[in-house]
This record gives C-alpha cells, sequence and structure tokens, in this order.
C-alpha cells in the first residue's frame, strides 16, 4: 500500500499517493460534501483504499496522458464517480479518436463532463476554475480553487497543474501535440496567479507559485 500524504496550509484537505512506474502524484482532495480524485494512474484498489469510507464523486483528469488516466476506467466503474476532462483531450480519453503513436496504450475511459477555459466546475462546495493550458497536449487543463470557497478560508489558493508546472520545472513538449509556444503561454497565465498558490502537479515536489517565478516564470513566462 502506497504511503498517504497530506497536504498542511491548503484552503481545503488535500491527500496524495505516489504511484506508478515513473511517480504519479494521485490527489484526493475533499471538503464536507463531496471527494474527487485527481489524475488516476494505476492501482485503483489502493487508491480506493486510501479513500477509505469516503463516497467518490467525481476522477478530474488533467490530459490525455496514459500515465495519468490509466486507472480511471476501473475506478468510475468500481465508484460510479463522474469523469471530468477538457473537450479538446477527452476524445483520446473516451477512445473515440485514436491514441497518438507516442502513449502507451489504456483502458479507454468514457468521459461523462467535459469542461473548457473559464468553466467553474463545482464538486461539493468547492467551484474549481478551470484555466486550458495546452503545451503539453492540446487539451491539458489546470484548476484553480479561491480560498473563500475552500473549507478553510484562511488557508492557501490551490491550483492542480496536472503537467503543465512542476517543482522548479515544465511539462515536456516534444510529445504527439506538444507545444513549446503554447506552453509559454499557459505558464504566462498561471503566473498571474497569487504567489502563496500552493501548486499540486502530476510529478515531483509540490510546490507554489512565488517559488516559481524565479525557477520557471523568469525564463519561460
Amino acid at each position: 500500500m502506497a504511503r498517504i500524504h497530506k497536504v498542511k496550509g491548503t484552503c481545503v484537505p488535500v491527500e496524495y499517493l505516489v504511484l506508478g512506474m515513473i511517480a504519479n502524484n494521485v490527489f484526493i482532495v475533499s471538503d464536507d460534501e463531496a471527494t474527487f480524485v485527481v489524475d488516476p494512474t494505476c492501482k485503483a484498489d489502493e487508491i480506493l483504499d486510501a479513500l477509505g469510507d469516503r463516497k467518490l464523486d467525481a476522477i478530474v483528469l488533467t490530459h490525455r496522458h496514459s500515465d495519468h488516466v490509466g486507472a480511471a476506467k476501473e475506478l468510475r466503474d468500481k465508484t460510479g464517480a463522474i469523469v471530468i476532462a477538457s473537450a479538446i483531450d477527452a476524445p483520446v480519453i473516451s477512445g473515440r479518436t485514436k491514441l497518438p503513436h507516442d502513449d502507451m496504450r489504456f483502458e479507454p475511459c468514457p468521459v461523462d463532463h467535459t469542461v473548457s477555459d473559464g468553466d467553474i466546475v463545482k464538486i461539493g462546495n468547492m467551484p474549481w476554475k478551470v484555466i486550458l493550458t495546452p503545451g503539453h497536449t492540446e487539451g491539458g487543463i489546470c484548476l484553480f480553487l479561491d480560498p473563500q470557497f475552500g473549507t478553510d478560508p484562511a488557508g492557501a489558493p490551490v491550483l492542480v497543474s496536472g503537467d503543465t508546472l512542476f517543482c522548479g520545472s515544465i511539462g515536456r513538449t516534444d510529445f504527439h501535440g506538444g507545444d513549446m509556444k503554447a506552453m509559454r503561454k499557459s505558464l504566462k497565465r498561471l503566473a498571474a496567479l497569487p504567489d502563496e498558490t500552493v501548486v499540486l502537479p502530476g510529478h515531483e515536489a509540490l510546490t507554489r507559485i512565488g517559488d516559481e517565478r524565479r525557477r520557471v516564470f523568469a525564463f519561460y513566462a
């Protein structure tokens, strides 16, 4: 069983597991009303064990790569949770569009709700703002939660960043659908967020927007 890590100081409770061959961060976010999982890479049963008695309401997929969606179908089947992804990446996730040649095969997963830039995804009492961040894939998304809508208004804002922004680095742009010009524009949008925003990336250590100003934004954005 993977260790469950708890994130401190955020405006809403966040836990995560590190799973898979390339150490994906699988986030579990809850408020008093609902729980969702971000990017279930593999080992659905371990994710279910980490959920405990909590009902899984939604599965959020930040982009279409196999290491972020590999367990989505199994988790959906076992819980009845809705799957949320961008309208751009959803056709690949659901299997309606052919998988690009440089991605690994995964079990296609129906996408129950597609989102676009600027949409608000309300899960429980949490209204997450969708920020379309192409660059790693064409339809990559980030989700942002303002503290005033969290369970702890004194806590820090939260950004689910997928493979757009990491601690000290950015997502690769040399895969099919990658685009460095688009990535720079996406990073510029993220750079406008408050310094205290806690960044929940798809891989590697957690970070804050303020810490990435000198390490990432100064160079790319």
